[in-house]
């Protein structure tokens, strides 16, 4: 069991936790992820790590409330204990050697995107970064990006914030006046990321993304976070869970990632409501 020791609501769908893991806390680096149960018929889900406290001994998770176990996880209150929480899994971000980075996240993407800037802006590389919300009552973290990076430019794509917009206008507008970026490293919902690499593949800028797919048990046995990759014109399967999350998104099939995403829509909006009607009930 793994106590819960800090929560906050980052806005009405998005929740921050704090986990007792120590061991966890001692080992893991930017990228990677944990999965958890949140009781005893719970279903595993992978949520990457948005930050560790050695000192406390406490993993940080950030998630938006979509789904049947995210309901069921911001229901549990401060103090209280979940199931299981496995990890580090899957390969750490590659940060050795970049020297000039742009960071462009998306929504609860940020998240994830947070502690990758913070890496790099404390080995000294000069740090863009681009976030972007659909409006301001769900931007997050807005304070935590400008405090590790150079230059932050933050997006809603209804303007009721920062600059209107989606992410890929600075973007280009960056590499159209020159700007020469070691990497570009994408965190998002699949159709931003997938844009996102259209920008940047006619300036040549490698571009890095980090994906989600459907996950079970972490490992590489059941096959469930397989991806498409292209690569020297061959189709490779590769899993997220062992061989990511993060791949050249040059190589990414997107339009099979965000098809396979699609598949249990239904189902899970149908679990969902069941959870929110149990829950209502038991308050």
């Amino acid at each position: 069991m793994y106590r819960i020791a800090h929560k906050a609501s980052l806005n009405p769908t998005v929740t921050q936790m704090e986990i007792e893991a120590p061991l966890i806390a001692n080992k893991a680096l930017p990228g990677q992820f944990i999965i958890l149960r949140v009781d005893e018929q719970g279903e595993r889900i992978p949520l990457t790590i948005a930050g560790c406290n050695k000192a406390e001994g406490t993993v940080k998770i950030i998630f938006q409330i979509v789904g049947a176990t995210t309901k069921k996880l911001d229901a549990k209150k401060e103090g209280e204990f979940i199931q299981d929480f496995v990890g580090p899994l899957g390969v750490a971000t590659e940060l050795d050697g970049l020297k000039k980075v742009c960071i462009v996240g998306g929504g609860v993407g940020c998240a994830i995107a947070l502690p990758i800037a913070q890496a790099l802006h404390e080995r000294g590389c000069e740090v863009t970064s681009i976030i972007g919300f659909r409006s301001k009552d769900i931007v997050i973290l807005e304070d935590s990006f400008k405090a590790c990076s150079n230059n932050m430019i933050l997006m809603t794509d209804d303007g009721t914030y920062g600059r209107h917009g989606n992410v890929t206008v600075p973007l280009k507008e960056l590499l159209e006046g020159g700007e020469k970026f070691d990497q570009v490293i994408t965190i998002g919902p699949l159709i931003m990321m997938k844009f996102v690499v259209a920008t940047c593949k006619p300036f040549n800028v490698p571009c890095v993304v980090s994906m989600n797919p459907i996950m079970i048990d972490g490992t590489g046995m059941c096959g469930g976070c397989r991806l498409t990759l292209n690569q020297d014109g061959k189709k490779v399967t590769k899993f997220a869970c062992v061989d990511g999350p993060d791949f050249n998104g040059y190589e990414i099939d997107f339009d099979e990632a965000m098809s396979r995403g699609r598949m249990y829509a239904d189902y899970e909006r149908h679990v969902y409501e069941e959870t929110c009607n149990l829950l209502n009930k038991a308050n």
